[in-house]
């Protein structure tokens, strides 16, 4: 079959925020741009028309002016008849190009309008300057008059330009703090699920804000009691079942005891023991699940181990002890002795010996690892092998009296202690389950 092809990766921002507000973003740009065009538009419009007016009374007036004049006094009114960028002169002028801009055009048209025809008019623009042409006109005694005009370009006014910058910022801003609160309950209903723990009882979300965000809180939180109460029926259907299961076993062995010797009845005493002992771990198992009802109690760690290492060595075990605790650490010691004996028992198992060794680590946290050298476990089943029943092929199988509970066991505790169990290879062959605690 043909391997599908990859689908190419999205442009899209990763995080739903930076979607949101790139879309806001967006928008708030358009919006803000198609109004300032139109603001501009509109303006450039209105001051082209009032410019075109003034232009039209101001060539009439002037032109009128300068024809009733006698020739030698015109020279004096020039500088009152000029204003801004319309400068009269006496002159021929030097402009002779052609007009290449609309405003231009326009600006001539208007000229012409304001003259009716009575006075022969050229416009021409600068060789060097497009904007800048000149109207020359020709007096009633043949006196020419160059009108002089610099076309302004139209540009927004500076005000304008920080008022609209301001208020686009703070547009901004507003789409920003509104993305955030809309995104801030979904982020805190993917971390509660995040840490959604079926064995611990985890906090419940706040059922307040808007309508939809109190309705996925409470749905959520009934959700999670579900889990909870699924769990605890579970346990203790796994508790009740094993316990209730202690009583006819029990009664087996004593009717094998009354049996005469046989092969089969070694092997059948040899069945029971196992089914005893996968009830008692079962029992054990349903009872991990409540590791919280211990209360906390400052430890001595040093001597906890200390002692828990001799019981080992008084029965001719070889368990060794390795490092410092430093100070006295919070924990639940029972659960703790637990989950200890189960990761010692599993080493000299499989590996014949164990070692015990602590470390403490700058974060406020210190680790217990219980090393051994036996034929280890695969990389691909670490994770496994701390689900329940489960056991692995080879030597760690039923065979060997493993029920597939005991890391289950220290998991469950583990986790009831706020802490976690983490498996791993030993540099060169073996097993190491490391402990890690916080220290409170």
């Amino acid at each position: 079959m043909r391997a599908r092809a990859a689908l190419p990766r999205s442009a899209w921002p990763g995080t739903l925020v930076a979607r949101l507000f790139l879309i806001f973003l967006i928008g708030l740009v358009l919006a803000y741009g198609l109004s300032f065009a139109a603001l501009f538009y509109e303006r450039y419009n209105a001051t082209r028309s009032m410019m075109l007016g003034d232009l039209e009374r101001d060539v009439a007036i002037a032109i009128d002016v300068l024809g009733r004049l006698p020739a030698n006094e015109r020279a004096a009114w020039l500088p009152r008849l000029s204003s801004g960028n319309r400068v009269y002169e006496l002159g021929n002028g030097q402009a002779d190009q052609p007009l290449q801009l609309d405003v231009a055009r326009t600006a001539a048209r208007s000229i012409e309008a304001a003259l009716g025809g009575a006075r022969p008019l050229t416009v021409r623009a600068m060789a060097d300057d497009p904007r800048h042409i000149q109207a020359r006109v020709v007096l009633s005694d043949g006196q020419p008059v160059v009108l002089n005009i610099h076309l302004s370009s139209m540009r927004p006014a500076p005000w304008l330009l920080a008022v609209l910058a301001v208020q686009l910022i703070l547009l901004i801003a507003c789409a920003w703090l509104a993305v955030r609160l809309a995104v801030r309950p979904l982020t805190r209903l993917a971390h509660a699920a995040e840490t959604l723990d079926p064995n611990a009882k985890s906090p419940l979300l706040q059922e307040d804000g808007p309508a939809e965000v109190a309705h996925a809180a409470t749905a959520f939180n009934a959700m999670q009691a579900r889990i909870a109460a699924h769990v605890a029926e579970r346990m203790q259907i796994l508790g009740a079942i094993s316990h209730d299961l202690q009583t006819p076993i029990t009664r087996m062995k004593l009717r094998t005891e009354f049996m005469d010797p046989s092969e089969d009845r070694d092997k059948l005493a040899q069945d029971l023991n196992e089914v005893e002992r996968l009830v008692r771990e079962g029992i054990d198992y349903a009872r991990s699940a409540h590791g919280k009802v211990e209360p906390p109690v400052r430890v001595d760690l040093n001597a906890f181990l200390q002692s828990l290492v001799y019981d080992y060595q008084d029965t001719g075990k070889p368990v060794s002890l390795e490092g410092d605790s430093g100070a006295p650490l919070m924990a639940r010691p029972h659960a703790l002795r637990r989950i200890l004996g189960n990761l010692i028992d599993n080493a000299l198992k499989f590996a014949g010996a164990a070692q015990v060794q602590v470390a403490t680590h700058d974060d406020a946290t210190l680790s217990i690892f219980v090393l051994d050298r036996g034929p280890g476990i695969p990389d691909h089943e670490l994770a496994a092998v701390l689900q329940p029943f489960y056991r692995l092929e080879g030597s760690r199988n039923r065979d060997t009296g493993g029920t597939g509970l005991g890391l289950a066991i220290a998991q469950q505790l583990a986790q009831a202690m706020d802490g976690a169990l983490i498996l791993s290879a030993r540099e060169g062959g073996g097993l190491s389950v490391e402990l890690r605690l916080a220290r409170q």
